[in-house]
């Protein structure tokens, strides 16, 4: 739900609050949509289970939800990863170079999504071919299993192969989210010390809501980071153990959902849409209390 409102508030300022439209409401949108599709495929076939539905994905099935269960996830790590990168880029200094950046980076916004789509779809189409409906054979030694799929016994050499591919790519993100998030926190911790300096409220005031921006983005960042190492941490444990928890898989499941879960709710924190219903709101009950005290 947090996910779905998010992104009909991003929709309606894109189509209809031109004057609020920017190139970052296409990543919000974009994360939005990506955490949906991540959540549903994560989820299913857990609650199918859970209600007791018996054989309800066949190998065709497990091999279209566990692929896209895993392309999703990885979408989210990318598009976290450039929403820390842009929100960095846009509150840079106006260096020539940054300034360079600033004018490129929301071409490279459409692109970018092109190319998270194309490497996350490449990394996992080899899950594919060894994927199958949980049948009478028993899994014993390095595998992925959930309610309804598993994989036969996989060759050490060939599951480290896939697990260092996996490795390189979310190195290589979750560098540039810390990497950006340090930056962002440099440039907070220069501007308050400036603004102490000049002891000028007005400019302490200019950058406000810039700075709670920042801090949005760092708080996304480091929710990330704490569930992506846990969950990682959970899946390592799970697909080496000689034998196969259930009770792990539906802890797996749970984690693996808290970040998409919470992440639509720290970025309704600056909606301007969001923040005008809450102040009408609040100003219709204000004056509903006051003519109810009056009357």
């Amino acid at each position: 739900m947090g996910n779905s409102l998010l992104f009909v508030l991003h929709l309606y300022t894109f189509l209809f609050q031109s004057h609020l439209k920017n190139p970052i409401n296409a990543i919000f949108m974009h994360l939005t949509v990506v955490n949906i599709l991540n959540l549903t495929f994560t989820m299913l076939p857990d609650i199918m289970a859970y209600f007791r539905f018996e054989r309800f994905l066949d190998d065709v099935g497990c091999k279209a939800v566990v692929y896209l269960y895993r392309v999703t996830r990885g979408l989210s790590i990318c598009t976290t990863s450039l929403l820390s990168v842009f929100q960095a880029i846009t509150i840079s200094s106006n260096c020539a170079h940054w300034v360079w950046l600033k004018s490129k980076s929301s071409v490279w916004i459409f692109s970018s999504f092109l190319f998270f789509y194309i490497i996350n779809m490449v990394i996992y189409f080899p899950i594919t071919e060894s994927l199958r409906a949980k049948s009478n054979f028993t899994l014993v030694g390095s595998g992925f299993s959930n309610a309804y799929c598993q994989t036969p016994r996989i060759e050490n050499n060939r599951s480290w192969y896939f697990i260092s591919i996996l490795l390189f790519r979310d190195l290589v993100f979750v560098i540039l989210m810390i990497t950006t998030s340090l930056y962002m926190v440099t440039l907070l911790y220069r501007h308050h010390k400036t603004a102490r300096h000049l002891h000028s409220p007005r400019l302490a005031s200019q950058s406000a809501p810039e700075n709670k921006a920042i801090h949005t983005i760092l708080l996304l960042v480091s929710c990330f980071v704490f569930f992506y190492c846990f969950n990682n941490i959970a899946n390592f444990y799970s697909f080496h153990t000689a034998v196969k928890i259930p009770t792990l898989d539906v802890i797996i499941c749970i984690v693996s959902s808290c970040y998409p879960t919470v992440c639509p709710f720290f970025l309704m924190k600056n909606n301007k849409i969001l923040s005008k219903c809450k102040l009408s709101l609040s100003l219709i009950g204000s004056t509903g209390c006051h003519k109810a005290f009056n009357g």
